[in-house]
């Protein structure tokens, strides 16, 4: 795996079901033949987060692997759907049901190929961009209105190369590097747009 957690153990704290405030929302396809591709940038993102926090996304619910934390003061749900990515909305739009969580308190991280490696963009909502997890989000939920974190897994190498080839290739040595330099910006990112204060991880890290 490109992000490893670390050799700890420890309890997450339950909430009740209606103590949920935000959902945090990595983006990715399962299973090991997808591990560290570029798709599933929004994976190796919440893994790194999890991990910061101690905490475990392991509980099977809502058609995702996910684990408790709270971040920023907020209780959170972490969130890895298991639909694979054209199916995202599945997952997403049953937990935010389920929690009564608007698009407003849903963040998600996902891959965009219009980004570099290395560079990450913080948007308010917005329209998918061509990627399909969020298309699906997008189209089941009804609304945009979803704060996100984009992760730069680059362009491709030229206009010809199949696009489904690309973002399911793996990451080099160099760009894994890149990658792991910028999870620290992610996490941050999310605890400000958490925190109420989305316009301060645009003005940092736009």
């Amino acid at each position: 795996m490109l992000v490893k957690k670390p050799l700890m153990f420890f309890k997450s704290k339950k909430f009740d079901n209606n103590s949920i405030e935000y959902l945090i929302v990595g983006l990715g396809n399962p299973g090991r033949q997808y591990e560290n591709t570029r798709h599933n940038a929004g994976y190796i993102s919440l893994d790194y987060i999890s991990g910061e926090f101690g905490v475990q996304i392991k509980r099977v619910k809502f058609k995702s692997t996910v684990g408790e934390a709270v971040i920023a003061g907020h209780r959170c749900l972490l969130m890895k759907p298991s639909t694979y990515m054209n199916l995202s909305g599945q997952a997403v739009t049953e937990a935010m049901n389920f929690y009564k969580i608007p698009p407003e308190r849903t963040v998600i991280l996902f891959d965009d190929i219009s980004l570099d490696v290395g560079c990450i963009r913080v948007r308010r909502k917005g329209s998918d961009g061509g990627q399909n997890g969020m298309k699906n989000i997008i189209y089941l939920s009804g609304s945009d209105a979803f704060p996100r974190v984009k992760v730069g897994i680059g362009h491709k190498p030229h206009p010809d190369y199949d696009l489904k080839d690309w973002v399911l290739s793996r990451f080099t040595d160099k760009e894994k590097k890149q990658i792991m330099e910028i999870l620290p910006n992610i996490k941050h990112s999310v605890e400000l747009i958490v925190g109420g204060d989305i316009d301060q991880a645009m003005n940092l890290y736009n």
